[in-house]
């Protein structure tokens, strides 16, 4: 179904603004700056039984429990072995039940960049089977491109269900 201009337009300037940046396997990407909780170093993690090889276990923050997933894998890239540069950035994740902290686990973090709504493109269309819903858009930046994630869309409604019970905020 096609979009208004004006749909367009307010889905432009929502994307626009401050993002936390970080790599993975080389390649640059963004969350929105207001998801971002805290950065941390890595930390001991709890293995769950029976979960997808993506979701590495929890771990206590401050007498909370948070799920933790590790984005590499999330996105299908080969592992990597965790580095002192290695981080965890706890976000916050709206869900069908509520609020809910998630973990993961990115190679660096880079920088907070301010990021005009002319800079980012829509992405592009690679394939009818190829699910991109976790991607806002393609922010062009020194000559670059950072890919800008929607964080709530990293996990399917389904994977939320699952792993949210016991971790809402």
């Amino acid at each position: 179904m096609a979009q208004s201009i004006e749909q367009i337009e307010k889905k432009e300037i929502e994307r626009e603004g401050k993002y936390l940046t970080f790599s993975l396997s080389n390649e640059e990407y963004g969350i929105g700056i207001l998801k971002i909780k805290e950065i941390i170093g890595m930390m001991a993690i709890t293995p769950v039984p029976q979960t997808p090889p993506f979701l590495k276990g929890v771990f206590n923050l401050r007498g909370k429990v948070i799920p933790v997933i590790d984005l590499r894998l999330r996105f299908g890239m080969v592992p990597s072995e965790y580095s002192k540069r290695t981080c965890i950035i706890v976000v916050e994740i709206f869900t069908q039940n509520g609020v809910m902290l998630m973990g993961i686990i990115v190679d660096s973090v880079s920088e907070v960049l301010h990021i005009k709504k002319k800079d980012i493109e829509d992405t592009p269309l690679f394939s009818c089977t190829l699910n991109t819903d976790y991607i806002l858009g393609m922010a062009k930046k020194d000559g670059g491109v950072k890919i800008l994630l929607d964080i709530d869309r990293i996990l399917s409604k389904e994977e939320i269900s699952r792993f949210s019970s016991g971790f809402m905020k």
